[in-house]
């Protein structure tokens, strides 16, 4: 089993920044690639930056150039800095780790709500 602990959500303006956090312990050697998904009401949750253990990342298009995602596999602790916030990146988000090659079979943190007001 793998627990993952998110913090650092908050309220923002528009324009500002947030950086996420998320913890993982227990079986963290079985962790490959992790992620950050968010929902907000009414819409699908979708995957918004994720990164494997070698650093190789991939984001969604929504966010390139104003969202990184950083991992420091030493504290098993991954990261989502969010610049130039908007009030469309208002969701819950969720830090994920990848099992059997898969998010959806991963293991999901609690989730940290951001709010970007305009």
């Amino acid at each position: 089993q793998v627990q993952l602990v998110e913090s650092g959500g908050g309220l923002v303006q528009a324009g500002g920044s947030l950086r996420l956090s998320c913890a993982a312990s227990g079986r963290t050697f079985s962790i490959n690639a992790m992620g950050w998904y968010r929902q907000a009401p009414g819409r699908q949750r979708e995957l918004v930056a994720a990164i494997t253990s070698g650093g190789s990342t991939n984001y969604a298009d929504s966010v390139k150039g104003r969202f990184t995602i950083s991992r420091d596999n030493a504290n098993n602790t991954v990261y989502l800095q969010m610049n130039s916030l908007k009030p469309e990146d208002t969701a819950v988000y969720y830090c994920v780790a990848q099992r059997l090659g898969s998010w959806s079979r991963g293991y999901w943190g609690q989730g940290t709500q951001v709010t970007v007001s305009s």
